[in-house]
């Protein structure tokens, strides 16, 4: 069954992509919940000239991710956690801590678009992160955990 995504659907497609899904679970899950449509004739026909019309705002879209991108390369990140012997954290850094720090110093990124590798820092130093700034830009931003001063 081919449908069309209403909106970004994690591991299957973003939106406004035509994907193909098992019958179930396009009709049972992501039809429902509206998060896709069927892709019939015309609603390929009405995506195509909805695209076509989105290009030059879709251009000017990823110039801002690319310049959101290029600030986030200059960005020298620390954030302190709570820390035991060996530089083990009481507790966790998750997407949500990056989300915040980053908001701290003017970057409103949402935190589903960060992704930490294993999803979450249990160890102070060096890390780093995906950040989706545009389904065409995605960066490593890298970041250091630093044990606070008790």
């Amino acid at each position: 069954m081919d449908v069309i995504l209403k909106q970004d659907v994690e591991n299957l497609g973003f939106k406004d992509d035509v994907v193909s899904v098992k019958n179930g679970f396009g009709r049972n899950y992501l039809i429902p919940q509206g998060f896709a449509i069927l892709a019939t004739g015309s609603a390929k026909k009405d995506l195509a000239e909805d695209l076509r019309q989105r290009a030059h705002k879709e251009a000017k879209m990823v110039d801002a991710a690319t310049k959101t991108s290029e600030a986030l390369r200059n960005v020298e990140l620390k954030i302190e956690a709570k820390a035991g012997l060996g530089g083990k954290l009481f507790g966790a850094i998750t997407n949500q801590d990056v989300a915040d720090q980053l908001s701290k110093l003017g970057h409103q990124i949402d935190k589903k678009f960060i992704q930490i590798a294993g999803g979450s820092i249990k160890v102070s130093g060096k890390n780093s992160a995906k950040v989706r700034l545009h389904r065409d830009v995605v960066i490593d931003f890298h970041f250091e955990v630093i044990p606070s001063e008790a």
